[in-house]
């Protein structure tokens, strides 16, 4: 029932992913520049990378070029 959820921690911990980390990253394949609903609620502050390459052709290559982009970025989880 909608009642037992009374605040963000009670919903996180009913999650599948509740004895998961959020992730910090999440790297998109194909050109879409959207998550499809893809770990929604924990990739709140994710940083999201979006690659051209099909992911039959995301290779070590196009993974180290994220991770580097990723290297780069100021997270500020939600902050300015």
């Amino acid at each position: 029932p909608m009642e037992a959820f009374n605040d963000e921690a009670e919903l996180s911990k009913r999650m599948r992913t509740s004895r998961m980390p959020d992730p910090d990253l999440i790297v998109r394949t194909g050109g879409e520049k959207r998550l499809s609903n893809f770990l929604l609620w924990d990739a709140a502050y994710a940083e999201l990378y979006f690659s051209d390459a099909l992911w039959p052709d995301f290779d070590e290559g196009a993974l180290e070029e994220a991770l580097r982009w990723y290297g780069k970025r100021k997270r500020r989880f939600g902050g300015r």
